[in-house]
């Protein structure tokens, strides 16, 4: 039997389709009566009336109950005025479970209340849309890659060392040994780098920041580049290509989404290329002129907060790159700048209207004796990272790459006011449930 689906009614009007789905909401003005129907696809009206249906289709109605699970039959007919522009003229009605006290309804809820139920949370009209730009983000960035000619290698997400910082490393115990849940894949991906030219894993990382902004997530998805053979420059070109091209396509296909969420469309349509470039040295200087007595108090060395970022980022209508930070502030493994090793080949990407860095990253140091210096300086376990600096003993060139957060992009796109709804069950400090 043919499937149908609410996203499709376009292509069947003046047909009878048969819907499975679930009630989303449901009103009574006496002989017409409407039933609003999801089915994971959209929604659709469901029109009933009384002098068209046997009594035992027009009773049913009153048994319908919020997230009861049903079969809709009936006529498609083109109503501009109705969800999605289609409407069902309802024939027949079959209720396979009637939902007992579903728990969000109409009224108002808390957000804690709303995140303790979650799984269910996410079939409201708002989270469903934030599910579906999720979706479009990711097959982007993937389209986008591959389009680009890189190659989709998978990192692990066991591992004996820290890519970032071993403050925030979580721990397990691995048969006896300590292992620590991946905060990146980025130092696996230069070693494939050297295999393919140009890579990228795409997937979790665990930060066991004890940090409760909107910003902020424990366990989330970054996928990361790396690239042999491309400088600093070329780098931030991708960058900013990819990122115009994410906007691009959640603008063509996600439009209606977006409506949903009331996002303004204007501010993503001015996102293209070439974004703006400010440097470390520039921000820091922007900010001491800020007016704002917490913001002047920045010294150079110190890293941006989100107040800072927002700030900057204000000052423009698309994304901007934030380069050429000093050396001490970044990771280990970034390239100095050879005409100013205080500072390093690194960026920062941050979104506009306010919602920070979206992506970090850097030209690699691929010199031996430098990066087993910087090792050593950052007092790291040299005997960890051995693996890691045979790629420069064999074979070293110039690479690049760059992690982009998933779901701060997606807070972003969305404008949603916190991290939280951009994934489907969060991890955050206090909530691992459901």
């Amino acid at each position: 039997m043919q499937k149908y689906r609410v996203a499709d009614l376009g292509k069947y009007v003046g047909q009878e389709v048969e819907l499975k789905g679930w009630l989303y909401n449901k009103r009574d003005i006496g002989k017409v009566r409407f039933i609003l129907v999801r089915d994971g696809s959209g929604i659709v009206q469901g029109v009933m009336v009384k002098n068209n249906l046997p009594e035992e289709v027009w009773d049913k109605f009153d048994d319908l109950t919020l997230e009861t699970s049903l079969i809709v039959r009936g006529t498609v007919r083109e109503e501009k005025r109705a969800p999605g522009g289609y409407e069902l003229d309802v024939t027949d009605i079959e209720i396979f479970q009637i939902a007992d006290g579903y728990p969000i309804t109409k009224k108002s809820h808390g957000v804690e209340f709303l995140m303790d139920h979650r799984h269910l949370w996410l079939r409201s009209k708002k989270q469903w849309a934030i599910m579906r730009i999720r979706d479009e983000i990711q097959s982007a960035i993937m389209d986008f890659l591959r389009e680009q000619g890189f190659v989709r290698i998978d990192a692990p997400i066991l591992t004996s060392s820290a890519a970032e910082g071993t403050t925030t490393l979580f721990e397990v115990d691995y048969h006896g040994d300590k292992a620590y849940l991946s905060q990146s894949g980025q130092l696996y991906m230069e070693a494939a780098a050297m295999a393919h030219g140009k890579v990228y894993c795409f997937g979790p990382a665990f930060r066991a920041e004890k940090s409760k902004t909107r910003r902020h997530l424990l366990e989330f998805w970054m996928v990361e580049p790396e690239m042999a053979w491309v400088t600093f420059e070329e780098n931030l070109e991708i960058q900013e290509n990819m990122v115009s091209y994410i906007v691009e396509r959640v603008l063509k296909n996600r439009r209606n989404e977006l409506e949903i969420l009331e996002r303004p469309i204007e501010p993503l349509e001015k996102v293209k290329p070439p974004f703006p470039r400010v440097t470390y040295d520039e921000a820091i200087e922007m900010l001491k002129k800020s007016g704002d007595p917490e913001l002047e108090k920045i010294e150079w060395g110190e890293d941006f907060g989100a107040p800072h970022e927002t700030y900057i980022s204000n000052k423009f209508d698309k994304p901007v790159f934030i380069t050429h930070f000093p050396t001490k502030m970044k990771a280990f493994y970034m390239q100095p700048d050879p005409n100013r090793p205080e500072v390093v080949l690194a960026a920062d990407l941050l979104a506009p209207e306010g919602y920070g860095e979206i992506i970090g990253g850097s030209e690699r140091i691929y010199d031996y004796d430098l990066l087993k210096q910087r090792i050593q300086e950052w007092g790291l376990p040299e005997e960890d990272y051995q693996w890691y600096l045979d790629l420069r003993k064999y074979g070293t060139v110039p690479h690049s790459g760059f992690g982009l957060g998933l779901e701060r992009t997606v807070a972003w796109i969305a404008k949603l006011p916190h991290i939280r709804e951009t994934i489907p069950f969060p991890r955050m400090l206090h909530r691992m449930v459901p």
